[in-house]
């Protein structure tokens, strides 16, 4: 999808970041099922949704639909 955007466009970047974002929570969720410990459960779930919540961000100023995103 970042071909669509030529290099210089910042949204070339932000659809990388999205695409390791996800990777990442994959990653981190994957990993809850591997460990015992409690706290490192919850550190792992909780790193996700931040991630979750910063790829739609990214996603929000790539689309423009917030108004802080707007050109």
């Amino acid at each position: 999808m970042s071909q669509q955007f030529a290099e210089d466009d910042p949204r070339h970047h932000t659809v990388r970041a999205r695409q390791k974002f996800d990777e990442l929570v994959t990653h981190l969720r994957e990993d809850v099922g591997k460990v015992d410990d409690a706290q490192a459960r919850a550190l792992f779930e909780t790193s996700a949704e931040v991630l979750i919540g910063l790829s739609t961000a990214f996603s929000h100023f790539e689309e423009g639909n917030e108004p802080a995103w707007r050109r």
